[in-house]
């Protein structure tokens, strides 16, 4: 028996399929909680994944998504700090100074904001997908 707040290890998950599942391992790994129960977190710092969820014991240290969050997060990126330096070079003909000092920190900070939250969203549709290793 578990108190108030308490999960229980043995805890199975109903068995999805298809894009409900791709659609909650996505929603669990964009919020950095475990793609298996939703509850437990899946990170152990920044970009750190942890071996084992808190909650379910489920075992995420198997899964492997190095490439994939960086390549996603210059994407996302990309498609922001791009048109953003343009309107502003149309719009005033800004100094190289001034564009630099201003795209130079916005793409750094976009980077490191998203990285640790697509790699966790990476991780849940690894999870919906049963890719390991």
């Amino acid at each position: 028996m578990t108190n108030a707040g308490e999960h229980d290890h043995a805890t199975e998950y109903p068995a999805e399929s298809g894009a409900s599942r791709f659609f909650t391992g996505l929603r669990r790994g964009l919020r950095r909680k475990c793609p298996n129960c939703g509850h437990g977190l899946a990170f152990s710092g920044y970009l750190k994944i942890r071996e084992t969820c808190d909650c379910c014991d489920h075992k995420l240290g198997e899964y492997r998504c190095d490439d994939a969050p960086p390549y996603f997060t210059i994407f996302i990126v990309g498609h922001i700090v791009v048109p953003g330096a343009l309107a502003v070079e149309q719009s005033g003909s800004p100094s190289l100074e001034l564009q630099l000092g201003i795209w130079i920190p916005v793409t750094l900070f976009l980077t490191l904001a998203l990285l640790p939250f697509i790699k966790g969203g990476v991780l849940g549709v690894q999870w919906a997908m049963g890719i390991r290793g």
